[in-house]
This record gives structure tokens, sequence and C-alpha cells, in this order.
């Protein structure tokens, strides 16, 4: 269990992939995104919603990119495949926890805390292009794919 433990810390100095390509220099890690994504989930976090499941998934959607790396749309893997290589890293890395099936699950789930993750996940980003400054195109990406009126208009800058 340690080993996964330390394996874990290693996001906080895995630089996030897209923020490279767009020539951000210290750009944030995949742990502070993750990071970002949990406090937004916290805050926006529909009553109707249970909000530990949501944090719960929100701290490990990208636990696997510690083995995978930052896999973005240019680099050329397909969406299922990268799917799946996240999916095996997870279930390998999860194997000594004694909740690794609950773990599991959460990973698998599809349901509206699911949904909702993946909709903090892109205003996450949309944040954060904010911050950086001149980056439209992740906050075009995100406005794609973002649906509740108020996360749109927090995703613009």
């Amino acid at each position: 269990m340690k080993e996964l433990l330390l394996e874990a810390l290693k996001l906080k100095s895995l630089p996030r992939t897209g923020w490279i390509r767009a020539g951000i220099e210290n750009p944030e890690s995949v742990a502070a995104h993750s990071w970002g994504v949990a406090w937004l989930c916290m805050i926006l976090c529909p009553k109707e919603l249970n909000k530990l499941k949501v944090l719960e998934m929100a701290l490990i959607h990208d636990l696997a990119e510690v083995r995978i790396g930052d896999i973005t749309p240019y680099d050329g893997i397909d969406v299922a495949e990268k799917h799946k290589m996240e999916s095996a890293a997870f279930v390998e890395m999860t194997e000594p926890l004694y909740n690794r099936q609950h773990l599991r699950n959460l990973w698998n789930e599809q349901s509206a805390e699911a949904d909702f993750v993946k909709q903090m996940d892109k205003l996450d980003m949309a944040l954060q292009a904010q911050e950086y400054g001149g980056l439209e195109e992740f906050i075009d990406s995100a406005l794609q794919v973002l649906i509740n009126p108020v996360h749109r208009e927090l995703a613009r800058p």
C-alpha cells in the first residue's frame, strides 16, 4: 500500500500536457488540477447529488495518469484506447487496497454524479486557461461540453 501512496504523490510533479503544448512555463500539475476539480465539486455540487461520491470521484479521476501520463487529444491516441489504458492502470493500482472494489465502481460509474465531475473537470480547465491568459482554445473546448448556464458563465473570460 505504501508504494501506491508514494506513487500517487508523483501526480504533484506531473505537469499537465495541454499547458505544456500551449507554451505555459511552470504549468499546473495533475494533482493541482485534481484539487481544482474537487474544489469546484465541493462548492458547486447540486443538492440532489451525493456530494461524498462526487468528491471521491473528483479525487480519483486522474489517478491513472501517474502511470500512463496526461494524454491529450493531440497525442493521437483513440479515446477508447485511452480509456482502456486508464482502466487497466487504475485496476492495477488499486489492487492492494481493501476498498478497491468501491474505488473501481466509482471509476466506472455512469451517473449524474459522474457527469457532474466531468463538467467540473472542464470548468477547472477553463478557469485555469483564464488564469494563464490567451488560451481561448481551452475555454472554447470547455464551453462545447458545459451544459449548466452558471458553469458556462464561469468558464467565460
